[in-house]
């Protein structure tokens, strides 16, 4: 085994190699409150440089992103980058490859303190799409601090359709007029949040966002769910949309009406400007509810100033087989050129065995006259130091892999510190299974997986005749509709202690989420980085050095 000093030369080297061909990118963040009216009304929301949403960040495959985070809150502070990518990198969909320190998550980060700074070093590894961050701790997601993420291929790499005229970020998400504070409050009482107030688009209410077109060019919407509750259907009045990429993956290009987006999913579509010169209505509102929310932003052709008229495109509501049909018909473009998961040097995933299956149900019940949600019957809780620090610095009493069955048991719910363990390089099957009344969204940080199944009734291991073993998409969140379930596959070539949550994010703040151990012997920085020298140390974890001298 090198010596540490070794093993540190040979990291600077490889960054060293890297930097002569990726570039890298700055960003300094203050986080700050402000007074916001999204919904018309004043409330605390939580800026980025005085931004709501915060900035967008722009980047190319391979990229590294430096992001100096000072928080000027009164309250600890992390953010969470949903894309899957490397870390030294980001994440809810950044991958942090070989790199889970930074996921930004309290299982594997210590919080950033008021008045401290953390800056964030992560790279857009072997990426492409369209992705978000957005903050993890308590319930600051109700109060901003999110925006955009979109990695560009790098030049000379084909894309398999034309550059757009222009390239626009649509952060779609409900929306409560309460503040964070008083939502964390509910939630800690034990009770059940009220239905949400209405729904934004890109940080605004009904009628004040528009996005302005050319008659006869072609136009990139990134289109991403950032609430906290409900799945969303997307429509443009007259307009059909073309999907052509979900979560950084190149897609069949199939054109649709209207489109649900659920909690935590991205998704790119292209529409042309073909309609008579005039605005038309954009429409967000809510899926599988009784009271159905709605936002209106306005798509403006430059060439005319007559407005929009009309009824509003119409949606589906509370129909599951249309949503159900038409995820199944997200399919990868397998001519596409482009990063794409590469399981044991093949492409063909469907060819490859599973080494293990785990199936995963989600409950909601009381513990102790509290509301509480698990998966498996165990709800989650923190303990006081990040599980990857511990399994870093061998400290014990911390957490236990196996503190979380691998199916669903029936056992009556209780909480712990739970994490499912599963070796480096083996090739896995998860099945999310939902007995309730309700959409799902579930999300798992440092990997895209591939969405080999959903169907409505209780799963079996009949239930693989019917999986897509050809070209499912491979993406980092998938639903899982009421009393159904989904399945996926995972190549797992990412070591480290991943997240695996539920995107309803009250369900997520009272424990239906676990970690996932991903475990090598090995101390090669092929597989694993070093912890990061700036890394935060809290918890039992405090006073320890984060490299060795």
């Amino acid at each position: 085994m090198p010596s540490p000093p070794l093993r540190l030369a040979a990291l600077l080297l490889c960054l060293a190699a890297a930097a002569a061909d990726s570039p890298y990118r700055f960003f300094d963040w203050n986080v700050t409150y402000g007074t916001i009216y999204p919904l018309g009304v004043p409330q605390q929301g939580i800026l980025i440089n005085g931004q709501f949403p915060g900035p967008e960040i722009y980047s190319v495959t391979n990229d590294n992103i430096i992001v100096n985070v000072f928080n000027s809150l009164d309250e600890p502070f992390l953010i969470h980058w949903t894309k899957s990518s490397n870390v030294d990198k980001i994440r809810n969909g950044v991958q942090n490859r070989r790199n889970s320190f930074e996921d930004g998550v309290l299982g594997t980060t210590c919080p950033i303190q008021p008045g401290q700074n953390f800056t964030y070093i992560l790279q857009m590894k072997d990426q492409i799409g369209s992705f978000f961050y957005f903050p993890s701790l308590a319930m600051h997601k109700a109060a901003g601090g999110f925006g955009g993420i979109r990695i560009m291929s790098r030049p000379l790499i084909p894309v398999p359709f034309d550059p757009p005229a222009d390239d626009f970020t649509l952060l779609i998400g409900d929306w409560y007029k309460n503040n964070h504070t008083v939502l964390k409050t509910i939630l800690d009482r034990g009770k059940k949040l009220p239905f949400p107030h209405g729904v934004l688009i890109n940080g605004r209410g009904p009628g004040a966002t528009t996005f302005t077109v050319d008659q006869g060019k072609t136009y990139r919407l990134r289109i991403c769910n950032v609430g906290l509750q409900n799945s969303l259907n997307f429509r443009i009045q007259g307009h059909k949309m073309k999907v052509v990429e979900i979560e950084g993956t190149h897609t069949l290009q199939i054109s649709y009406s209207s489109l649900d987006i659920h909690l935590g999913q991205c998704m790119s579509v292209l529409i042309t400007a073909d309609q008579p010169p005039q605005n038309y209505y954009v429409v967000a509102s809510t899926r599988f509810t009784s009271q159905v929310l709605s936002n209106t932003a306005f798509l403006k052709y430059t060439s005319s100033n007559t407005p929009a008229s009309g009824p509003l495109p119409g949606g589906p509501t509370t129909q599951i087989d249309w949503s159900l049909n038409q995820a199944r018909s997200f399919r990868t473009n397998l001519t596409a050129s482009g990063p794409r998961p590469n399981p044991q040097g093949s492409y063909h995933y469907g060819m490859i065995n599973t080494t293990k299956t785990i199936r995963l149900a989600s409950s909601a019940s009381q513990v102790n006259g509290k509301q509480r949600y698990a998966l498996n019957s165990v709800s989650f809780v923190a303990p006081d130091t990040p599980m990857k620090l511990a399994d870093y610095f061998k400290i014990d009493g911390v957490f236990r892999v196996g503190s979380i069955s691998e199916a669903p048991n029936g056992a009556g719910m209780y909480k712990d510190t739970s994490v499912l363990g599963a070796d480096y390089r083996t090739f896995i099957e998860i099945v999310f299974e939902n007995y309730e009344n309700i959409v799902q969204s579930y999300h798992l940080a440092g990997y895209s997986f591939w969405v080999v199944g959903m169907e409505g009734g209780q799963w079996s291991s009949n239930s693989r005749n019917q999986y897509n073993l050809r070209d499912a998409v491979s993406r980092c969140t998938v639903q899982v509709y009421p009393k159904s379930w989904s399945a996926i596959y995972i190549a797992l070539d990412n070591v480290g202690m991943w997240n695996l949550r539920s995107e309803f994010w009250a369900r997520q703040y009272l424990g239906q989420q676990t970690y996932l151990r991903v475990y090598t012997a090995s101390t090669s920085l092929r597989d694993e980085y070093p912890i990061p020298k700036n890394a935060l140390l809290c918890g039992r974890a405090k006073g320890r050095h984060t490299r060795p001298i």
